[in-house]
């Protein structure tokens, strides 16, 4: 059964609507459960659709009429469409949800000023896979909710996600991993596609192969839990084919080259 409320998203880009449509189909609430602004209201109307969604006009109507508010513009946005709603967001029973990267509550407490101590906010860090129940929503550990508020937002986002609460000091990275890295995925699944039609596959074939290859690992790590070294030291079979490709990523700096990729993100 779906839960009795209502979620406003205030910003409707492709991340909220993944965030949507994982609640919808896991059925946490349906498509009438959720208001939605944007920038541009023709182009809301046709996104909203696809999920029965109500499209509203400003970021007023949609914290009047939402039980869980999720700020879900860009980070430089925020002062200017959040900051004049504090009030209205500061009504009993309001729960926001910020899903933009760089603002934690500090930030938070800055601009609600005195309205911050009736605001009770939850600050994360989402990322695309939520839309298909397989996400992770990077949390901050801090956070102004009630007891009761916390586990509505557990129920409401545990269906489609790992919730993963870090300190504040370490969101940013928290989100090079889980916010970022689905980017270096695609291009791993693209690479290996494209070494599959090298040799003669499909092209789809070896995508979905890869695709699933990947989910796969990452099931069996949720799984166990076992080392990921000891994962792949369990595929290496002495003077075998794996061995030698691993040796090869080796020289090539594969992992190097990842943690050069999270530390350009972080400088």
């Amino acid at each position: 059964m779906s839960m009795d409320i209502t979620i406003g998203f205030i910003g409707y880009g492709n991340m909220a609507q993944a965030i949507a449509r994982g609640l919808v189909d896991a059925g946490v609430v349906n498509g009438g459960q959720i208001v939605a602004c944007a920038a541009h209201y023709d182009k809301l109307e046709h996104t909203t659709a696809e999920l029965g969604a109500r499209p509203l006009h400003n970021a007023t109507e949609v914290a009047a009429a939402a039980d869980v508010v999720v700020i879900a513009i860009k980070p430089y946005q925020i002062e200017a469409v959040v900051g004049p709603i504090a009030a209205e967001l500061a009504k009993p029973g309001k729960i926001v949800v910020s899903i933009a990267a760089g603002w934690d509550l500090g930030k938070y407490r800055e601009l609600f000023g005195a309205d911050f101590e009736n605001i009770h906010v939850q600050c994360t860090i989402p990322n695309t896979p939520m839309a298909v129940g397989k996400g992770v929503l990077v949390t901050e550990a801090d956070n102004t909710l009630t007891g009761a508020q916390n586990e509505t937002f557990e129920a409401l986002f545990s269906p489609i996600s790992l919730i993963e609460r870090v300190d504040t000091a370490h969101m940013n990275i928290a989100m090079c991993i889980a916010g970022c890295a689905p980017a270096f995925t695609d291009m791993y699944i693209e690479a290996l596609g494209d070494a599959g039609v090298k040799y003669g596959l499909q092209r789809a074939a070896a995508y979905r192969m890869a695709a699933k290859m990947i989910e796969g690992v990452g099931a069996l790590y949720m799984a166990t839990e076992t080392h990921p070294g000891a994962m792949k030291d369990a595929v290496c079979s002495p003077g075998g084919t794996t061995i030698r490709g691993v040796a090869q990523l080796e020289k090539d700096g594969f992992r190097g080259a990842i943690i050069n990729a999270v530390d350009a993100i972080e400088a």
